[in-house]
């Protein structure tokens, strides 16, 4: 074997590794791959959007947590299901297939009769989801240097930007004037475009197995099978939630059996205790989004509800935050503040528990609606540097093999944590007057108020800002100290 790869070849490797994510080399993939984000980030803003109303009209308001964490439950056994495949085939075909059921889902919901086929509409897109945003690390992983790693988040980041201004404002207008199923079945037309723009990239830089020469590894069954556990466990137990009677124990016992076992075999060993490194990143990767996400989830219906906001205003409450979110993942990817990488995810968190502690003010007649617009544009400021963050050092610590099952791993961490403190968050609600107020939503205008309850709000969002101070202090776990 020569000693040095030919001239011209030395200086094609050079060139490659000199330039950015938008260089001649990577630039293709790089809109392609943001692309897809960017078709997530509208589907989120805009469903968030119309939700409340989706709710209403199917009788569903008691089971609004639901329509939620279904997506997150199926999409935790396709990020385990995505790992391995895209670890042994290359993340073209689970990216493919991802995005396809991620469409028929949306298509499912928005011709739903009943809040049950509603969820199962959302169950559909996890699956997609979950399949999907595995597969994406995975292109990361192998396609771009390290280098620029923490650019590329950057920009998946920034591609939140436009949906989050035009998702609420859009799908607000489409649900008064339209209605809400057709803010469902118009997005899988946008599918089209990163389809066209991401797989042929991806086929020609990121497909097939790491290693060619290496004999084709079987599917871990075990694995597979700890996937549907935690899936089935999670679900169980969101079920027990929303039940609120003695039977209910019933479900909640056989969700947490399936659970424990699940978790301790798909995630790294120490996460459950914070162990430096690895298993911090991973652990403060569920932890922050789950506490922001099950707050946000419930703030469109809080303005709705008890301010009388119409969805297109409760949606623009948050649009701000896709800026800033932008802006707090570009602040990390700066190479000269990589030293400081642990206290920006610290200073993250704080950001994101006084966000969520903040936004149930509004409940008091005497505050400003906007309160919540400041303090989501915040929290989603120290989000932008903490989810950036975690997806930037679980590559730096994975190894190219690895990269598939890790990245499962996170988004397992990520997805779990949103159903379970979902749950929580759904049950506290039910409680204490969500159900009354789904009561009382079915024979009042899509605009108007619903009924004071705001103690059901309360229980929501002010157990999530005490679990995002917990994960100030996980933060502090994840760079490892040199000896």
């Amino acid at each position: 074997m020569p000693d040095a790869l030919p001239g011209d070849l030395t200086s094609a490797v050079a060139g490659a590794a000199a330039e950015g994510v938008l260089g001649r080399t990577y630039r293709a993939l790089s809109i392609g791959i943001v692309s897809v984000v960017f078709l997530i980030a509208f589907e989120a803003t805009a469903v968030g959007t119309a939700m409340p109303v989706a709710a209403r009209e199917l009788h569903g308001i008691p089971l609004y947590a639901f329509a939620f964490s279904a997506y997150f439950t199926t999409s935790l056994f396709a990020m385990v299901l995505s790992g391995q495949w895209a670890d042994r085939r290359g993340p073209l075909q689970p990216l493919a297939t991802g995005i396809t059921a991620f469409g028929v889902g949306l298509l499912l919901s928005g011709a739903a009769g009943s809040m049950w086929v509603f969820i199962a509409g959302r169950a559909v897109q996890g699956l997609g989801g979950g399949l999907v945003i595995v597969a994406l690390y995975v292109v990361i992983g192998r396609a771009y240097p390290e280098r620029i790693r923490p650019a590329i988040m950057a920009a998946f980041a920034a591609s939140w930007v436009i949906p989050s201004v035009v998702g609420p404002l859009a799908a607000g207008t489409v649900t008064e004037q339209l209605g809400w199923r057709w803010v469902f079945v118009g997005i899988p037309a946008l599918i089209v475009i990163p389809l066209a723009l991401a797989l042929p990239q991806i086929r020609r830089m990121a497909s097939g197995p790491a290693d060619p020469e290496a004999s084709a590894q079987p599917y871990d069954r075990r694995r597979i099978r700890l996937a549907l556990g935690i899936s089935a466990g999670a679900g169980l137990l969101q079920y027990a939630g929303q039940e609120l009677n003695w039977l209910a124990l019933l479900p909640a016992a056989a969700g947490v059996a399936l659970l424990v076992p699940a978790v301790r075999g798909l995630l790294p060993t120490g996460t459950v205790r914070a162990a430096r490194g690895l298993p911090s990143v991973i652990l403060l990767r569920g932890v922050a989004a789950g506490s922001f996400i099950a707050a946000e989830s419930f703030v469109p219906l809080m303005l709705v509800t008890q301010r009388g906001l119409t969805p297109t205003m409760a949606g623009l409450s948050l649009a701000v935050g896709g800026a800033t979110w932008a802006l707090g993942s570009y602040v990390q990817s700066r190479p000269r503040l990589e030293p400081y990488r642990g206290r920006l995810m610290v200073s993250g968190m704080v950001l994101v528990a006084a966000s969520i502690a903040l936004a149930p003010t509004v409940l008091i007649p005497a505050v400003p609606v906007w309160i919540v617009a400041v303090a989501w544009a915040f929290g989603c400021f120290g989000m932008g540097m903490v989810i950036a963050s975690t997806s930037v050092l679980l590559l730096k610590l994975s190894a190219p093999e690895e990269a598939g099952s890790n990245s499962a791993a996170l988004q397992i961490s990520d997805g779990l944590s949103n159903v379970l403190l979902l749950a929580m968050g759904g049950a506290a609600f039910a409680a204490l007057g969500g159900k009354a107020l789904g009561a009382a939503a079915h024979g009042t205008a899509a605009t108007g108020a619903t009924g004071s309850h705001p103690m059901a709000f309360a229980a929501v969002f002010l157990p999530m800002a005490v679990v995002a101070a917990v994960g100030a202090w996980v933060a502090t776990r994840v760079v490892v100290r040199e000896k």
